[in-house]
């Protein structure tokens, strides 16, 4: 009795969590699901690498002001968002910042469709409100700098962890075929020297 209980716990830990054609599955469906996604960050990232960013359409405005500008970060977004909503439009979609210049300062708030830049002028009861609208690569570029809602950055997450499934599952499939589990080895092996040595003389 000892020796089948032995035994059945023996094959139990033996057998993979997921068959080999399961697993292929799902691979499969990650990388179709996946595909547009992986498809944006392979471009964007691809050409920002190179300087390629994409345009944007500026416009800038007068904003009269009831107080000379601080560097508080509220209330610089206080001034952004009343001068917006008095000409319609949208807010941005992502975070806001104030940016120190030496004495100067400057309130940059993305997104993904707009960026928005408030600064001071010479007049202290005046200050210069910039909308930049963006092309539709620059729109690429902007959701790939994590600069949408939150949606987005939760569908960034589950590309991020989809991704990590794929490289998971092909070195799984790699090494349950006896064939591939040295060149897969190797393969790991270049690849981790190629990026280290690609990295140290960067």
């Amino acid at each position: 009795m000892a020796g089948w209980t032995w035994r059945c716990e023996a094959s139990f830990f033996r057998k993979p969590l997921m068959t080999h054609a399961t697993l292929i599955r799902w691979h499969m469906l990650t990388a179709a699901f996946l595909f547009p996604a992986i498809l944006l960050f392979l471009m964007t990232g691809a050409l920002y690498t190179w300087g390629i960013k994409g345009d944007y359409a500026s416009a800038e405005y007068d904003v009269a002001l009831t107080a000379p500008l601080t560097k508080d970060k509220d209330a610089l977004q206080a001034v952004a968002t009343a001068e917006l909503a008095r000409r319609q439009i949208a807010l941005p979609s992502g975070a806001a910042s104030v940016k120190s210049m030496g004495d100067a300062f400057q309130l940059e708030w993305t997104g993904t469709r707009r960026d928005v830049l408030l600064d001071a002028t010479d007049d202290a009861m005046v200050a210069k409100l910039t909308v930049k609208d963006t092309g539709w690569h620059r729109w690429l570029v902007q959701m790939h700098k994590a600069k949408g809602g939150t949606a987005f950055k939760i569908y960034a997450v589950i590309l991020a962890l989809g991704l990590l499934f794929l490289v998971v599952s092909g070195l799984l499939m790699a090494w349950r075929v006896r064939a591939m589990q040295r060149p897969a080895v190797l393969a790991s092996l270049a690849g981790l020297g190629a990026f280290v040595g690609i990295a140290l003389i960067s």
